[in-house]
């Protein structure tokens, strides 16, 4: 729980409400210890985020304490210890989360702490299973593709079939339109029958 002073200043108190501001904003928070990364290293792991329409944030750990017990997002605070940076995004989390997992790869100092998904917390080895589920957008790629697939067997097959026929000079031909008489013929003939 977070330390209250009696009387808190003015500039703590508009720091908080901005924290509370930005991070009302976005469903899910993944906190890293990001002690010893350079500046190039965020600013690269910020782009990849962004990518993902997720944010990279430096909140100082007591006003995100505040901040989120507002929210009633309850039992973050052990993750807010040290230098810490905040990935939030609205949607597809385990995507974030595997951004951060495959960065840590790259620059080994920055430590996947923990994580706030849909208001449940998931320690580091949680957030790290989850970030192996394929995201909403693989999701609906594979549904999608298992969907054509069939159809387009389906279609290839039944080509293949009217090719085969047509070449085997099987397939029905097309009924020959009778051709009206010209109009040189059509005078002989009424001549005629007269």
């Amino acid at each position: 729980m977070a330390i209250k002073a009696k009387k808190v200043q003015p500039a703590k108190t508009a720091a908080i409400e901005e924290a509370k501001k930005v991070l009302s904003e976005y469903n899910d928070f993944i906190f890293a210890d990001f002690r010893g990364l350079t500046v190039e290293q965020i600013t690269t792991l910020r782009g990849k985020l962004r990518e993902h329409n997720a944010v990279l944030k430096v909140i100082k750990n007591n006003f995100a304490r505040i901040a989120f017990e507002e929210m009633e997002i309850d039992n973050v605070a052990e993750y807010l210890k040290g230098p810490t940076v905040i990935a939030m995004t609205k949607e597809d989390s385990n995507v974030v989360a595997k951004v951060l997992f495959d960065f840590a790869k790259d620059a080994p100092v920055i430590t996947v702490k923990g994580a706030c998904v849909e208001k449940e917390v998931m320690d580091a080895a949680k957030i790290e299973a989850y970030s192996k589920v394929p995201g909403k957008k693989e999701l609906i790629a594979m549904l999608m593709s298992a969907i054509n697939g069939p159809a387009r067997k389906l279609a290839a097959t039944i080509k293949a079939y009217a090719e085969k026929k047509e070449a085997e000079g099987d397939a029905p031909s097309a009924p020959k339109a009778e051709a009206a008489p010209s109009a040189e013929e059509k005078p002989a003939e009424e001549a005629k029958a007269e």
